[in-house]
């Protein structure tokens, strides 16, 4: 059984919180911040787009 995914429609709206830059889906799954590097969890197919929950670049 796979994890459930973000959708595609939903992906293409949804921009970082924090910067405002655009996220990209993992194999985690989590949605990555391809500017500013935070990583957002996805918990049953659902974006948890907190920058306190964020996982900080390393």
């Amino acid at each position: 059984m796979s994890a459930p995914q973000v959708s595609p429609g939903l992906l293409a709206i949804i921009v970082c919180p924090d910067c405002h830059g655009s996220l990209r889906l993992t194999e985690a799954p989590e949605l990555v911040c391809t500017s500013c590097g935070l990583a957002y969890p996805v918990t049953d197919g659902i974006p948890v787009l907190l920058v306190d929950e964020a996982r900080r670049p390393a």
